[in-house]
């Protein structure tokens, strides 16, 4: 038996097991205590009335044979892609309905898309979203990283003098909720154009960007459709985290198209489609009315980041993020690890967070939060972070 000898290669992860294993047993030592958390990544509000209509129908649709659905297109229904198409028409970006493929969520296309790759060297920016790292890992790439940090806001720019074959590029980013201007993705774009490189851009958090300065595709830069594909997903603009659904966009002109064609042949062959339930329900958050319903739920998380953004101001605790961007990535105060820092919340506050060294190396120091719970709780959540963390002062 010979198995693929990069697995081996992968850390163990314990950063979400060690967090449930410490908070199960402060709740076990203090059983009428309120635990916040405010450091998941899952959304918590309902999906929008016209997805649950739209769902609804279609699950009808299936128990009629006259309307019943097998198989789809694997690419995705017609009616989903020009669903797309529009939506990105509204950015001012052109995109054709064959550029766009339907998956199963942004996290699945940018780990398989490597496929399509020989060995590469790859750019990661530090800290990272940790499934960027490990499907390239799997592959068995060289892995470089440009380090985000305080002086760069979180946003490192091109490594001019270095060259790379694939570059992940998040923005909003995770964790740091960073945003890049359209100068600073222009910088990137104009070096991967000079460098031979393709960037994999990460829109899966373009819903919470208000700031209409600002870049919500990489489609929108001069240059992008020569070097770079982008991964978009419902789970959080939709609340699709359990639905699974999302897509990509790969440019005709990359690489003389050669890599949309064999993009579509690796689905045809390895994927049969998201469901036509989950996709009709997509089809109904992109519409007018769903959009402004999904809108509602966005706007909600916005407000939880934007009180926590105030408070953190307030009490001049050093963050990137919660304005365009529903994370908030704070600095560890005392110069404490991020992990002494968790223990220090969950201990005298009763609240939750993720250690900043689960998302690599320099995030050591730094804590992230987020703006998917509940406005009530993130209030009270925020405002002990706050007196606790000053205290310290």
């Amino acid at each position: 038996m010979k198995l693929n000898g990069n697995y081996a290669r992968l850390s163990d992860s314990y950063l979400f097991s060690n967090i449930a294993a410490k908070v199960r047993a402060y709740k076990e030592a203090h059983p009428d205590e309120e635990v916040v958390s405010l450091g998941i990544g899952d959304v918590t509000r309902p999906l929008a009335p016209d997805v649950i209509r739209e769902m609804s129908a279609a699950t009808r649709d299936l128990a009629s044979e006259a309307t019943f659905r097998g198989y789809g297109p694997e690419q995705g229904y017609a009616f989903l892609r020009d669903a797309i198409v529009r939506h990105y028409a509204e950015k001012g970006v052109v995109l054709r309905a064959d550029e766009i493929f339907v998956g199963d969520g942004a996290k699945s296309d940018l780990g398989n898309m490597v496929e399509l790759f020989g060995r590469s060297r790859v750019l990661l920016p530090d800290p990272v979203y940790p499934a960027y790292r490990d499907v390239n890992v799997m592959a068995g790439n060289s892995i470089h990283f440009a380090v985000g940090n305080g002086r760069n806001g979180f946003k490192p720019m091109p490594p001019y003098g270095k060259r790379f074959d694939i570059i992940y590029i998040c923005s909003p980013g995770n964790p740091t909720g960073a945003v890049y201007t359209r100068e600073e993705l222009k910088e990137w774009v104009d070096y991967a154009l000079a460098t031979g490189a393709v960037i994999f851009f990460d829109a899966a958090y373009e819903a919470f960007v208000s700031d209409a300065s600002l870049p919500t595709s990489v489609f929108e830069i001069e240059g992008a459709r020569e070097c770079a594909v982008e991964f978009n997903s419902l789970s959080k603009s939709a609340g699709f985290t359990g639905m699974r659904c999302g897509w990509t966009v790969v440019p005709s002109e990359l690489a003389d198209g050669a890599l949309n064609k064999m993009w579509l042949r690796r689905q045809t062959t390895k994927f049969n489609g998201a469901s036509y339930v989950v996709q009709r329900a997509a089809a109904a958050a992109l519409g007018s009315r769903g959009e402004k319903q999904c809108r509602e739920s966005v706007e909600y998380y916005m407000s939880n980041a934007r009180v926590m953004h105030e408070a953190l101001t307030a009490a001049h605790i050093r963050h990137t993020g919660g304005v365009n961007s529903p994370y908030i990535w704070m600095q560890c105060p005392k110069g404490m690890t991020s992990w002494e820092y968790f223990d220090l919340l969950l201990n005298k506050a009763a609240v939750v967070g993720t250690p900043g060294v689960g998302f690599g190396r320099h995030g050591e120091g730094y804590f992230r939060l987020t703006a998917f719970g509940n406005a009530e709780k993130t209030a009270r959540a925020i405002a002990r972070l706050v007196e606790v963390t000053s205290s310290l002062k």
